[in-house]
């Protein structure tokens, strides 16, 4: 047993010093990137913010109010084996995750990113099926998690895996900590993740924790070059499910929900995931909007003219104890 005393932190946790900026307006930041991936060695441009691939969130009508924003839809898991087709518009902005045993429908695919994504990252072998689907598709641009660490990110990347994704609990239907106790506090995870990805030329996607376009900041501001949301996407009229006395149902892939769905009960597997009723809120383009428009605003805060230098242009206060500290990034 050990115990690691060193800090770590969750985007509650910490604010964003402002710092004098020359910029006018927030019309004026940039939020399109431009990745080059290590082993595909390919380039995507867009917007990098992406809908989590969960069912209610996953759907062809998310995809078509994101595409237009140059963001990218993670399909729900059951569109890979039935409905592929209906994401083939705005392909560029797509990333069909599967799991382990889905690895010949991900290779079938047309899009900018295929992935595998499963709860748990460390085991012997996912790090197998990330190198067999990196020599079954050879040329394609993969993500694969979960993982929090930085040496499971190395050893995924290193395995074939051009982009890791980072997070184990922090999802807002999620259930493992309490589950489980098993954990990584999230802006700790994305900075030390990022900085094991970044040394090795690849990129990670901050997965779980954003709970509003402030967290999104910051999971940016602490590396990421991806981030994932969920949460902050359900409940619209593009989410698959009906709408009851004005709230919309939203589960986790790990729920009770979702195992009955999906059909995907043993005898060996508990939910790891919890069922809520969030309110109705209308079309997702305009909560779209909002979150574009929350990333644009901080970087005027610190100076940042595009999301590329928000990162360099970023000081953390922790704000969460009795005595703030600041981190520099």
């Amino acid at each position: 047993m050990l115990i690691k005393e060193e800090i770590k932190l969750d985007y509650s946790d910490v604010l964003i010093r402002p710092k004098r900026s020359t910029m006018s307006s927030r019309g004026e930041v940039c939020l399109s990137r431009t990745h080059k991936f290590l082993w595909s060695t390919k380039e995507w441009t867009g917007i990098p913010v992406m809908s989590a691939n969960m069912d209610t969130v996953g759907t062809p009508s998310m995809h078509k109010v994101l595409s237009d924003h140059k963001m990218i839809t993670c399909p729900a898991r059951h569109f890979l084996r039935d409905g592929v087709e209906k994401f083939k518009d705005g392909k560029n902005h797509v990333c069909w995750f599967g799991g382990i045993d889905e690895i010949s429908h991900l290779s079938t695919v047309s899009s900018a990113f295929i992935g595998l994504d499963v709860a748990n990252g460390y085991t012997i072998r996912f790090v197998d099926a990330v190198k067999k689907l990196r020599e079954k598709c050879p040329n394609a641009t993969i993500a694969a998690g979960n993982v929090v660490t930085g040496d499971m990110t190395q050893e995924l990347i290193l395995a074939g895996a051009d982009i890791v994704k980072v997070g184990i609990g922090p999802g807002s239907v999620c259930t493992t900590r309490i589950k489980t106790g098993i954990g990584y506090p999230q802006l700790s995870a994305v900075i030390e993740c990022a900085d094991a990805a970044h040394g090795l030329n690849a990129h990670i996607i901050a997965d779980g924790g954003c709970n509003s376009s402030g967290d999104i900041v910051k999971a940016f501001a602490g590396g990421a070059d991806f981030v994932m949301i969920g949460g902050m996407l359900a409940g619209h009229d593009e989410c698959e499910g009906v709408v009851e006395n004005g709230v919309m149902e939203f589960y986790g892939m790990a729920s009770e929900s979702a195992m009955n769905k999906h059909n995907n009960h043993n005898s060996y597997r508990g939910a790891e995931g919890k069922t809520v009723k969030i309110p109705h809120r209308g079309k997702a383009d305009d909560t779209v909007k909002d979150i574009l428009s929350g990333i644009r605003s901080a970087c005027t805060y610190v100076g940042a003219n595009s999301l590329r230098t928000l990162s360099k242009c970023t000081t953390f206060v922790r704000v969460n104890n009795t005595h703030n500290t600041i981190y520099e990034h």
